[in-house]
């Protein structure tokens, strides 16, 4: 598991610290228990990981990451870290992504329906990676939400745009437009817009377990830290 030091800012997009590329480490259910055991003392609330619902939490333990296609912090955790994070954790636990509405305009809600059509058709890797760089640029060098930004090269300015790149990947405009603009999209663009209220998300990437607490990634010194309160908390606080 990679444990060099792994950093990203509490507000904005912020660049994290490099992370070396040492192989993952395959994670079983009985080793995960056992390391579990041993972790509550490490992590502490109001330090870590904050407490952001009095609700129960979720039947079943999960990871929220929210994010936005305009970020290039988001960009470096898809490509980098993701992939790592994810065959680490516990197969028990289920990883699911939603996309913030920090732009509240109609292509920022165009750019969340996107997201929502990933989730029904598949091949997320191949189109997250599409959206990312077609916002961003290949090398995902550009921050779209930072004051004054400018670019001299087309970018996504509406849904035509972004059937373009769906299309490059085998989904034509009448499938796009009938998943962007049904009903159950319309529905789970809502509730990422409660949720974002409710659980106070106020900068990209953040992570929620178990629709309860929040993890302070400025207290996240390595990724093996933020691998082991993912776990931690999606299953032993409840």
């Amino acid at each position: 598991m990679a444990l060099a030091a792994f950093t990203i800012a509490l507000t904005g997009c912020g660049k994290p610290a490099e992370v070396t590329n040492e192989k993952a480490v395959e994670v079983t259910t009985e080793a995960v228990a056992e390391k579990v055991a041993e972790i509550p003392s490490k992590f502490v609330e109001g330090q870590h990981y904050t407490k952001i619902s009095d609700a129960p939490a979720s039947s079943e333990p999960k990871i929220s990451e929210f994010f936005s296609f305009y970020c290039h912090n988001c960009y470096n955790m898809e490509s980098k870290y993701l992939p790592e994070i994810k065959s680490n954790l516990n197969k028990g636990i289920s990883f699911e992504t939603k996309h913030v509405d920090f732009m509240n305009s109609d292509i920022g809600t165009e750019v969340m329906r996107s997201l929502a059509v990933i989730h029904e058709v598949g091949n997320a890797a191949v189109l997250n990676t599409a959206m990312f760089q077609a916002i961003q640029g290949e090398g995902g060098h550009h921050d779209h939400s930072a004051p004054g930004h400018t670019h001299d090269e087309p970018e996504i300015n509406n849904r035509d745009d972004i059937k373009k790149v769906f299309a490059a990947h085998g989904i034509d405009g009448a499938t796009y437009d009938k998943i962007a603009d049904s009903d159950a999209t319309n529905k789970k663009l809502s509730l990422w817009r409660q949720q974002q209220v409710m659980f106070q998300v106020q900068s990209v990437p953040t992570f929620i377990v178990n629709d309860k607490y929040a993890i302070n990634m400025n207290e996240m010194r390595t990724l093996g830290d933020l691998i082991d309160v993912m776990n931690y908390l999606a299953l032993e606080k409840k």
